[in-house]
């Protein structure tokens, strides 16, 4: 994966001496001479995997569009089944035809790791890539369903990629610092799962350095997204966002303690699922454990193309009653689209602003457009929901992230030289430098569960069944911008379920779209507009974000089936 010079969208490109290079539109920070050699090494060794077949075409690299998603098609690498198969199809008819044997699961595995890598050329999204490894264990798989006539379980010889930090025997995991790579040995619970039930896993995906950004740019690059290179792809599951946007995978799986599995999908305009901490497993996810988690609870969930993808993978992993393994977990039963109805009409909440931040244009676009659909069908009774004290919880939560102070953050640094990244600065401003006394950690607890209490009876005034609102202050932000987590993180604080969805709108030229209101509601809201007039944000997707109260996931997926086709949902 050796990289190629620092380059705008349409600058020249400078080949690495392997003639295997990865887009890159902005310059990462550097590291000590220790540091850079390092990771010269890990994207050599990257680039050593990948054969020459699979690169994409040099006119192709050296002018590359601003959007890349037709990429795949154009390089000519492809066949026209292996387009056919990532294209046309979601996890779940995936599933069934492979079981009916209109593909072999070595067919779609070849297909996806293939386009998996044309993806990471154009945005660079992943950090491991095992073709030959995939292509064995569908063959496996293709040998069990000839010899028995029956397949392995609900995912047999579906593609499904990994994000770096998830423990996946014989591939490397990282807390997002380079000093905590390392090889696993064994599959953390939730892959072992997922194997069990027939995945087949061909890639690792980008993530950022701690793996708290709203940007997924580390050692091993920058997440470019697929509709307009000059922005993010967001984080911190950015990765896994550029490659479904690409139709390089089919189902990935991320982690959110801040919007990093909802924010990457607002991105790149897919589905993705947080659900509420603690209902799908996480079991060594990270085994030495993550100091924010004393107070702030991650979640984790899937990033697909459909709704029903998501419906599959809980149902997989509920199924498999991961909470007799870990007593973490709160075994609920799951019904999910197939849940009984909502009652009518549904109560939808609409949040069009928290009171600290005015979505930009095109969000409100979307907001308005949402709220007009569903207001035309009587199934639905929509309301405004008024906002309770975001800036109190996103100041509060800034700083339970990081009970452990700054030094934590920079011991990880200093072992290897390795840089600190802008955002890392941004994240980690508002933490103390030394680590809290258990007073300390007690007393955000406390201002924690009060918080959560007031806002339960706030809910519960605003007489709503679930709320939709932004995913994110704007569009996808241009690189190193990612500042506002509000529309995210809150739900984190709260620890309610969200799903984001994608809707039809998208940002359109620079200069076509103003605010309606001229007076910012604050001083971040002041600077989200500033980034908005300096921006392009041409032709990036807007999603939207539906949440329920913590623990109603069933009711959040009934809440979906029962909008799905006002809001034209996949």
């Amino acid at each position: 994966m050796s990289q190629t010079t620092t380059r705008s969208a349409t600058a020249p490109i400078t080949v690495s001496p392997s003639g295997f290079h990865v887009l890159q539109t902005v310059p990462l920070p550097k590291g000590t001479p220790e540091y850079e050699a390092a990771i010269a090494s890990i994207l050599a060794e990257f680039a050593a995997k990948v054969p020459k077949e699979l690169y994409i075409p040099e006119a192709i690299a050296e002018n590359p569009p601003k959007n890349v998603t037709g990429v795949p098609r154009e390089s000519g690498i492809l066949t026209e089944q292996e387009l056919d198969i990532t294209e046309k199809y979601d996890a779940v008819s995936l599933a069934e035809a492979i079981a009916n044997r209109k593909f072999t699961a070595v067919a779609v595995a070849t297909a996806f790791a293939k386009r998996a890598i044309i993806a990471h050329q154009v945005t660079c999204c992943l950090t491991e890539w095992f073709m030959d490894e995939a292509i064995e264990r569908a063959k496996a798989l293709d040998d069990h369903l000839e010899r028995t006539g029956k397949t392995v379980g609900p995912l047999h010889g579906v593609p499904i990629s990994v994000k770096e930090h998830m423990p996946l025997a014989g591939h490397y995991t990282a807390a997002g610092y380079l000093d905590t790579r390392v090889k696993s040995e064994k599959d953390c619970q939730m892959m072992a799962i997922l194997r069990a039930a027939g995945a087949v896993f061909y890639c690792k995906t980008a993530q950022p350095q701690g793996i708290m950004h709203l940007e997924s740019v580390s050692q091993y690059g920058r997440v470019l997204n697929p509709y307009n290179i000059n922005l993010s792809a967001g984080g911190s599951t950015g990765g896994e966002a550029a490659l479904l946007a690409m139709r390089g995978s089919v189902l990935g799986v991320g982690t959110d303690i801040g919007g990093s599995v909802r924010g990457p999908a607002g991105f790149c305009g897919i589905y993705g699922y947080k659900a509420t901490s603690y209902m799908l497993p996480q079991k060594d996810f990270l085994p030495n454990g993550f100091a924010a988690e004393l107070n702030v609870l991650c979640s984790t969930g899937p990033m697909c193309l459909t709704m029903r993808d998501m419906d599959l993978f809980t149902k997989v992993l509920l199924d498999a009653k991961p909470h007799l393994s870990d007593p973490r977990l709160i075994p609920l039963p799951w019904t999910g689209l197939s849940g009984p109805k909502p009652a009518s009409p549904l109560k939808i909440g609409f949040y069009m602003n928290d009171g600290s931040i005015v979505p930009q244009p095109p969000v409100m676009r979307a907001l308005e457009w949402a709220r007009s659909q569903l207001e035309k069908s009587s199934n639905f009774k929509v309301t405004t929901f008024a906002p309770y004290q975001a800036a109190r919880a996103i100041q509060n939560i800034r700083k339970a992230y990081w009970p452990d102070g700054q030094q934590a953050v920079e011991s990880h640094l200093k072992k290897t030289g390795e840089p600190m990244f802008p955002l890392t600065k941004w994240i980690i401003r508002d933490a103390q430098y030394d680590e809290l006394p258990a007073s300390g950690v007690l007393a955000q607890r406390v201002e924690r569960d009060r918080f959560r209490c007031e806002f339960a009876e706030h809910w519960t005034g605003q007489d709503v069944d679930v709320v939709i609102g932004p995913v994110y202050v704007g569009p996808a932000t241009e690189h190193d911008t990612a500042f506002h987590w509000n529309y995210t993180a809150f739900w984190n604080y709260v620890d309610y379920p969200g799903v984001v969805f994608p809707t039809p709108v998208k940002a359109g030229k620079k200069g076509e779209e103003s605010y309606a209101d001229d007076t910012p509601l604050s001083k971040e809201d002041e600077h989200v507009r500033e980034l908005w007039q300096k921006g392009d944000f041409e032709g990036a997707p807007i999603n939207l974000q539906i949440v329920a109260r913590k623990y109603y996931d069933n009711e959040l997926f009934s809440a979906l089936a029962a909008v799905k086709d006002v809001l034209q949902l996949a």
